[in-house]
């Protein structure tokens, strides 16, 4: 028990300021966010309107959640519990390999299983950990709705839910750590499978059953495929039903079961999909710092570009499915038509493009992990092993700033031949090649500033390249996707490179806020580069 203690105190320790940020900050959100809903619709009729345009609008139902009624709690449920689940899922899946398979690839894990604590203690301090985490987030999620007003019940009911779905990506995240022989493939495997959770939980709400009233949606069958559709399933405020947290985390407890045999059946530092042996000669191909850092990051580009895909085929499919609804169902307002009919589109476009802002913050995250890897090819000592022979630190850099635009401009493409096979199939016309791919590539200028703002981070004040680069884009996606939600100023949310994203128009899209961000990704970039000059490989 001491031994166990002394872990699990070394985990508080190491965690305590990550932890810390990503309480407060749901905490924050949930109590920011029922602030504005009460002061913005304050009253039970404008909520039923609102909601009334969610049931019609599809795209609207793929960012929020389930709509279950027009009261206070049960319309800050809607609009709260998927991103804020989606938090917890992240912080749950990075702390499980941060203290498992990030620990076994720096060999610290096999000093630990030397000593008295063995190899089974570390594997309870980490899941206790996580469970403690989890009923953090519970907890702060709890104080911030109920501080803001809303009945205590519901209340525990909505925290409760989030809590458990972390603990299922907790679980998820350890299996993860089985599985894959680094840390970047387990948190990219672990992280996808948060985000595939999230999108069919938003498929399942957008395709599920609207009420005549218009006030209540039931699921369809994709959201019982996500533990963060089981969450909603409690109905938190007008049901309170208490079953479906079972679901999640008996999910949980079957992932960390499953860690339990496979852990028994193998050796430290090993994985169930085990690392391809190396060759003795390097190919030619490999005589370049580009192709170098495309062997260091292809299998981290090739998860994101197959998360691009996944996003694509679903934006396609939801498109199409919902103007066939579109097309068919009484249901469906005359101003909802006019809106879409003036905006010179159609649904599916509308659709696409909500979608397409997912696959570009995975566009984003894909070009930012290749500075990140290159700062950790720096600390590791390597980096000072290549710019040794004749290259230059400048190159080596613009190396790695090459491969992320690139990437960024390959998981695109790879959600634009999802989007196009998906309308192809369903044989959807109303969304004209052409505007998939336009759709697209006008999500690249902001993916390429959380290039270039790493990159200068990089060369400036390394320590900061990884917290700089993650803390960026995370709160480019809250401020900038979901700022209206939380009352947030116009101010506050234009800083979000999310917020100046080009969108489609009937005489195309308008790029003045994408060549601004160009504009300034391209000076950042300059910065770094020069910079680097006067720049020693290894400096803290």
């Amino acid at each position: 028990m001491s031994t166990f203690l002394t872990l699990y105190r070394q985990r508080l320790r190491r965690d305590r300021w990550q932890l810390a940020i990503w309480v407060i900050t749901i905490g924050l959100l949930a109590l920011l966010s029922v602030t504005t809903i009460l002061k913005t619709y304050g009253d039970e009729a404008s909520r039923a309107e609102v909601l009334r345009l969610a049931t019609a609008t599809p795209a609207i139902l793929m960012l929020r959640g389930l709509v279950r009624g027009a009261s206070e709690g049960a319309f800050t449920f809607f609009a709260l519990f998927a991103f804020i689940s989606l938090l917890a899922g992240f912080m749950s899946t990075f702390l499980a390999v941060r203290h498992s398979r990030a620990e076994e690839e720096s060999g610290r894990a096999e000093l630990v299983s030397a000593t008295p604590a063995g190899r089974w203690t570390p594997l309870a301090a980490t899941v206790f950990h996580g469970l403690v985490a989890n009923v953090f987030i519970a907890v702060a999620l709890f104080l911030g709705l109920t501080s803001g007003g809303l009945e205590p019940s519901g209340s525990l009911v909505a925290g409760a839910a989030a809590g458990s779905v972390g603990i299922a990506f907790l679980g998820i995240g350890l299996l993860s750590a089985e599985f894959m022989s680094t840390s970047r493939g387990a948190n990219g495997i672990a992280s996808a499978l948060a985000a595939l959770a999230y999108l069919l939980r938003g498929f399942g709400d957008a395709t599920g059953q609207v009420s005549q009233d218009g006030l209540t949606i039931t699921a369809a069958w994709p959201s019982w495929l996500s533990p963060i559709g089981w969450g909603q399933q409690t109905f938190a405020y007008t049901g309170n039903r208490l079953w479906p947290i079972t679901l999640p985390l008996a999910l949980g407890a079957a992932c960390i079961a499953a860690v339990l045999v496979l852990m028994s059946r193998r050796d430290v530092g090993a994985s169930v999909v085990a690392g391809r042996a190396s060759r003795a000669d390097a190919r030619a191909s490999l005589r370049g710092p580009f192709s170098l850092a495309l062997r260091l990051q292809q299998g981290a580009i090739i998860g994101w570009c197959l998360g691009g895909l996944m996003t694509g085929l679903l934006a396609g499919a939801l498109g199409s499915a919902v103007q066939h609804a579109l097309n068919g169902a009484p249901s469906i307002t005359s101003a909802l038509r006019a809106m879409i009919q003036a905006r010179g589109t159609s649904m599916t476009q509308l659709v696409i493009s909500v979608l397409f802002e997912f696959a570009g913050v995975l566009a984003a995250a894909c070009c930012l992990q290749a500075i990140i890897r290159l700062r950790q090819e720096e600390t590791a000592g390597t980096a000072a092993l290549v710019v040794a022979q004749p290259l230059s630190r400048v190159h080596l850099l613009a190396s790695f700033l090459a491969l992320g635009a690139v990437s960024v401009v390959l998981v695109m493409a790879f959600a634009a031949v999802g989007a196009w096979a998906s309308l192809a199939a369903s044989g959807d016309t109303s969304s004209a090649v052409t505007d998939v791919w336009q759709t697209a590539a006008d999500q690249i200028p902001a993916a390429l500033i959380y290039l270039a703002l790493p990159a200068a981070a990089f060369v400036l004040w390394p320590g900061s390249t990884m917290p700089l680069g993650w803390g960026t884009l995370i709160l480019g996606v809250m401020i900038g996707l979901y700022g209206g939600m939380i009352g947030l100023d116009k101010s506050v949310r234009d800083l979000s490179p999310f917020t100046h994203t080009p969108v489609p128009s009937p005489s195309g899209s308008d790029w003045t806020g994408g060549f601004w961000m160009l504009g300034i990704a391209g000076a950042l970039t300059a910065v770094a580069l020069i910079a680097m000059r006067r720049r020693e490989i290894g400096d803290a």
